[in-house]
């Protein structure tokens, strides 16, 4: 059993989704980062740098923080979802980790909660924005997953993704990237970790 600590944010899907996928036994557990829940003490043990996800694998007795290190995890012991070729996927998991998730946040950031407030914030991340989607289009041109067959590298990008309305992408311009969202929007267990720890929307659909 596994105690999934989290919220229905990108990074909190990512975990959700992939325990999901794994087919695992877990209980969830809403952390609400509205009400600064994430800074209570007893989550800090689990993890530190206040931020959900985390997870407690009782069969191991092991408590982990950070969603990437997660889904290594997950990959390792149940050597599963690791695409093609182990160290690309490591390659686009990372990309996810240092480039999709904290560049695509800041757009969500200016240009939806703080539209009009910072021009030159919002002119800069929406580029980046665009930059992204068209590095991933890129990727997918030729191959159905980030890392040749589905892995945890698409279980953590594509939650990001699935926030393109905040971020003023004209799906027009990506259409591999949009053939891959949307077949990976289709799969059951992606629809189940998407409502975890409660459902707020539907999944969008370009």
């Amino acid at each position: 059993m596994i105690d999934l600590y989290t919220w229905p944010t990108p990074n909190g899907r990512k975990v959700s989704i992939a325990l999901e996928e794994f087919g695992l036994d877990y209980r969830a557990h809403p952390v609400n980062i509205l009400k600064d829940e994430q800074f209570d003490p007893e989550f800090l043990k689990i993890s530190p740098n206040n931020k959900i996800p985390a997870i407690i694998d009782r069969a191991a007795n092991r408590a982990m923080m950070e969603s990437g290190a997660i889904l290594l995890y997950l990959a390792e012991t149940h050597s599963r979802f690791q695409g093609d070729d182990k160290w690309q996927t490591l390659e686009w998991l990372m990309l996810q980790m240092g480039g999709v998730g904290p560049m695509l946040g800041q757009a969500h950031h200016f240009l939806r909660f703080k539209a009009g407030k910072a021009p030159y914030a919002e002119q800069r991340y929406a580029a980046e924005a665009k930059r992204l989607y068209a590095v991933l289009d890129a990727r997918l041109a030729d191959r159905d997953y980030l890392s040749g067959t589905y892995s945890i590298a698409d279980m953590a990008t594509w939650p990001w993704i699935s926030r393109y309305e905040w971020q003023g992408i004209d799906w027009a311009d990506y259409p591999n990237l949009k053939r891959w969202y949307l077949t990976i929007a289709d799969r059951p267990a992606v629809q189940r970790g998407y409502d975890v720890p409660m459902p707020v929307n539907p999944i969008p659909r370009p």
